[in-house]
């Protein structure tokens, strides 16, 4: 009986570890994402579960209820879906870094429902040192952005239109080239709990 039930945890561990390195490897991320991140290269940190753990005590009224997220203060709409990513949301009043205060919330939608599943926050430069432990980053280019969420790569905020060329939506904001650090604190993301790309969003997509 022993040795049957060693075998079959043995069998267990494996079918796990397949499965993991099947989501790992995944399909190609989506052609044109405006974001640009590196893959992930190590495990998390330990240190970094303590911070996490805080992070969703913090924003645990958020998690279903996009409503609520609104009402602290997250109503501009920096992006609709971007693909294995999702909706960008942003409290322009939140400045400087706290895990337990992110400055946007990344949602995704199925129906009516919203599920918060990643924070964002966004540096004009790397910030030095890493406000979080093994930190990774990702990109976003300069851009024209419009009150529903479409934007458009403008390196001048002179030169955006004043409506968008792709909803026709009135001019919201312009950012520079951003350094981007995503954090996956409410949703698994198995290339890694910093890359921006998640494959397990893509039903969402």
């Amino acid at each position: 009986m022993r040795k049957i039930l060693v075998l079959g945890l043995l069998i267990v561990g494996v079918a796990v570890a397949l499965v993991g390195a099947s989501l790992s490897s995944g399909s190609s991320k989506p052609a044109g994402a405006m974001h640009v991140h590196q893959h992930a290269t190590s495990a998390t940190p330990a240190e970094l579960a303590p911070l996490v753990a805080d992070a969703r005590f913090a924003t645990a009224r958020f998690a279903t209820s996009l409503k609520r997220a609104k009402q602290a203060g997250y109503r501009t709409i920096v992006t609709q879906h971007i693909p294995d990513m999702g909706w960008h949301f942003m409290n322009p009043h939140i400045t400087g870094f706290n895990v337990k205060k992110p400055p946007i919330l990344v949602y995704v939608k199925r129906g009516h429902r919203w599920q918060l599943v990643a924070f964002e926050w966004v540096f004009t430069s790397r910030p030095d040192p890493d406000p979080l432990p093994g930190a990774q980053y990702g990109s976003f280019p300069a851009a024209c952005h419009y009150v529903d969420g479409t934007f458009v790569p403008e390196d001048n905020q002179a030169d955006c239109p004043p409506r968008s060329p792709i909803s026709g939506a009135k001019f919201a904001f312009w950012h520079p080239d951003f350094v981007t650090l995503h954090l996956w604190a409410w949703y698994p993301n198995p290339d890694g709990i910093y890359t921006g790309m998640n494959p397990l969003i893509r039903p969402f997509n």
